[in-house]
């Protein structure tokens, strides 16, 4: 059995952004049915939650015996177990779990630093100072990233949850359209969004969000 672990609530701006997405996108594209925990937020902060996730964050996901934090290592975890997710080819897989980790760390540190100027820190006086330097390595990865995609569907040969991971990403930064001035980027994201496992995720991460009453 299968359980995911996310937050009750969220302000209204994260809805359809909250990290436990990944996970529910990578269950449905693997068709593998399971059950969610709602937590509060004061409980995330608890010690018995916290042997669970040791940062007080979501997702977290229980396979049977098993519980893993950290979305990458969750999407690890599932593409091992299915062909959906990850090649059964040992070279490829590998390319894939590359691909995993680029965008953990060389895409998503950049996208959310400029989310964090943009959204969590506007008004601070120092913002406009670090904003060019945040925009010019935004652009720098999606530069490379739309490079790499010449000639490419999938990061890899086939859709993975490398491609997960990194749609998951480049959605940081949907108010800004900083995506569409890159044309293979922009029809990659677009891509993978209209699959249908990842219209189902949005659509429940959505409903689970929008029945609870929105945290303050």
């Amino acid at each position: 059995m299968l359980t995911l672990t996310t937050f009750r609530s969220v302000p209204e701006f994260a809805i359809g952004y909250v990290r436990d997405l990944r996970v529910r996108w990578a269950l449905e594209e693997a068709g593998l049915p399971y059950t969610v925990r709602a937590l509060e937020f004061q409980e995330a902060a608890t010690p018995a939650y916290r042997r669970e996730q040791p940062f007080s964050q979501i997702p977290v996901l229980r396979d049977g015996d098993l519980t893993l934090f950290e979305s990458g290592a969750i999407l690890l975890h599932l593409g091992e177990q299915h062909p959906a997710l990850m090649p059964t080819d040992a070279a490829a897989r590998a390319r894939v779990t590359a691909w995993m980790f680029a965008a953990l760390n060389s895409v998503e540190p950049y996208l959310a630093n400029l989310v964090n100027l943009e959204v969590f820190c506007a008004g601070e006086p120092w913002t406009a100072g670090a904003r060019p330097a945040a925009e010019a390595m935004v652009h720098k990865r999606l530069r490379d990233l739309d490079d790499w995609l010449d000639g490419r569907q999938w990061l890899e040969d086939d859709f993975s949850v490398a491609d997960i991971l990194m749609t998951s990403v480049l959605r940081l930064v949907d108010s800004m359209k900083m995506v569409e001035g890159y044309p293979r980027v922009t029809a990659y994201r677009d891509r993978c969004m209209a699959r249908p496992a990842f219209r189902k995720a949005l659509a429940d991460q959505v409903a689970h969000f929008t029945r609870e009453p929105v945290a303050a």
